[in-house]
């Protein structure tokens, strides 16, 4: 008898358990190796088997009861949060991001960019990728903006966008034969009043992680000049319209410098 044919409904369910369950499994796997623990240790915190670690880190969790998840989830201190997305028939759930996203990469074409949205840095986890990839072939030039509607863990986000400049660098090495001074990176935020109070709160942090002009990235992004080699930090207003400078004095409030062409 005819195995029966699955309906469209179940193909899509399954293709977003593989991933989710790809993205959660490299979460906990991140997540432990940075507390620099192993998977015995999370499972005797999880009171689950270490097979259910192993399972769930290698994106194979899919058997595991929301209970074994959550444990897992709190034993590596990342409690899980388990709800029901957007209305599919409605605005999407990351109109905000994707209307920061919509703006560089306006302002990329208009500077003489190709852009790329979320740009792959690993290839073999399409989850691992840049908002924004900007590339150049007459400078054999790549930027990578990564754009943020709110700022969580500030250290895990430096730590996140800095590999993605190391994976990149296999990008430009391929495109290009070359992958050296070609791979840049910068931060677009969104200038809310929670975000500014984050960075203001945090001014050596953030002045250490984005060393790079910010009038220089803005220019860069609107202008096609050569990006400042230092990661740098940029604002757009609350209506992802428009870039704004950031001020290195400690107070945070935007300067405006670009807008809608």
């Amino acid at each position: 008898m005819a195995g029966r044919r699955r309906t469209k409904l179940a193909v899509e369910a399954e293709r977003r358990n593989v991933q989710q369950l790809a993205r959660m499994g490299a979460e906990v796997r991140d997540a432990r190796v940075s507390k620099r623990v192993t998977q015995a240790h999370v499972a005797e915190r999880a009171g689950v088997s270490r097979a259910s670690v192993g399972r769930a880190e290698r994106g194979l969790g899919g058997g595991l009861t929301l209970d074994a998840w959550q444990r897992i989830a709190l034993a590596i201190g990342r409690p899980l949060v388990a709800r029901l997305q957007y209305d599919t028939m409605g605005e999407t759930a990351d109109a905000g991001h994707l209307a920061m996203q919509e703006l560089v990469l306006r302002l990329g074409r208009a500077a003489g960019y190709m852009g790329r949205f979320e740009l792959p840095t690993r290839p073999a986890e399409p989850w691992r990728s840049a908002d924004v990839g900007l590339l150049d072939d007459d400078e054999r030039r790549l930027v990578l903006v990564e754009c943020w509607n709110t700022i969580g863990d500030i250290g895990a986000a430096v730590r996140g966008s800095a590999r993605k400049v190391v994976e990149a660098e296999a990008i430009a090495l391929a495109r290009w034969g070359t992958a050296t001074h070609t791979v840049r990176m910068a931060w677009v935020v969104r200038a809310s009043v929670r975000n500014r109070a984050i960075v203001g709160r945090y001014p050596e942090v953030f002045s250490r992680a984005f060393h790079g002009s910010s009038r220089g990235w803005i220019a860069a992004l609107t202008s096609g000049t050569a990006p400042p080699t230092d990661p740098g930090l940029v604002w757009c207003d609350v209506a992802a319209t428009r870039l704004f400078a950031w001020r290195r004095s400690g107070d945070a409030t935007p300067q405006r410098i670009a807008g809608r062409g």
